[in-house]
């Protein structure tokens, strides 16, 4: 009797933060174009869930049932009810990992539960903080509870940097949130999403924004986490022991906006100089930081 092939195992990245942090702006960077209708606000609905292919879009309900539906229709799903909503587009991004859009974590008008009962899916998160308010309280107390094993994989964004018009303000909240958030984050960036929009194919002020730095980041941490799921001894977050295992990724695809090669051996962009830095509103040397 045949066996059917499994399909490799993508990694999950979910996309958090509070409201109005920036998370539909980094879905149009990563992904090349707005994954949904330009009437639709992704913080009124339950968790987008995106993944590569051309199938219709459905919802989940909170029972498993599934139901198709329309693009167009989206914001009439009812959210207390609906685990999440899938979507499938063909872009580059989408090749080696799934992108979770998580409603923002403070909206008054929608209970928590609507995007707590989806974090057993997810792998790792980027999580955006807006400059001018960075790392709240309300912020950091949704943080503490997440599982170390996401934890561990997850980047932290600073959104709205340019906000920020003087270098010392710039330098007090990176170091503060970089102090608050120690060891509970693989990476903090600083950055600009909508002067990394505006960059078109200038690479000096894409690489200033942020922009550079973050994505050189991402592709390293999508392909660690498909070599995780790619090791029965090292599951992901939400993989069971004893889980098919997948072929690892070979090699990542970068997202559709970065076009850099993907040969270890072909020589590498330079990092953005200290006043190219400056006049993006970046500390000097920050382009990006472990912690």
């Amino acid at each position: 009797m045949s066996t059917a092939t499994q399909a490799p195992r993508k990694p999950r990245i979910a996309l958090m933060g509070e409201f109005s942090a920036g998370k539909s702006t980094l879905s149009n960077l990563l992904m090349g174009s707005r994954p949904l209708p330009e009437k639709v606000t992704a913080t009124r609905l339950s968790p987008v869930w995106m993944s590569h292919g051309t199938h219709a879009p459905f919802s989940v309900d909170v029972e498993g049932n599934t139901q198709e539906v329309s693009l167009d229709h989206l914001e009439d799903i009812p959210v207390e009810e609906t685990m999440c909503i899938r979507l499938f587009l063909e872009c580059d991004i989408l090749d080696v990992c799934d992108l979770i859009d998580f409603p923002g974590i403070s909206d008054p008008n929608m209970s928590s539960e609507v995007w707590e009962r989806m974090l057993p899916e997810v792998d790792a998160v980027i999580w955006l903080t807006h400059a001018t308010q960075a790392w709240r309280q309300s912020e950091a107390a949704v943080w503490d509870a997440m599982p170390d094993a996401v934890r561990e994989n997850s980047t932290l964004l600073i959104t709205r940097f340019d906000k920020l018009t003087t270098e010392k303000d710039r330098l007090r909240v990176f170091k503060r949130v970089k102090r608050e958030t120690q060891g509970q984050f693989a990476a903090t960036f600083p950055i600009s999403l909508l002067q990394a929009l505006e960059a078109g194919e200038d690479y000096d002020l894409w690489d200033a924004s942020g922009a550079g730095p973050f994505v050189e980041h991402l592709i390293e941490a999508i392909d660690k986490l498909s070599k995780l799921a790619a090791r029965t001894e090292l599951p992901l977050y939400n993989i069971p022991n004893g889980t098919p295992v997948p072929q690892p990724v070979s090699a990542p695809v970068a997202p559709r906006r970065v076009k850099r090669p993907l040969n270890d051996d072909a020589p590498k962009r330079e990092r953005p100089t200290a006043e190219q830095a400056q006049a993006a509103g970046l500390p000097p040397g920050s382009g990006g930081s472990t912690s």
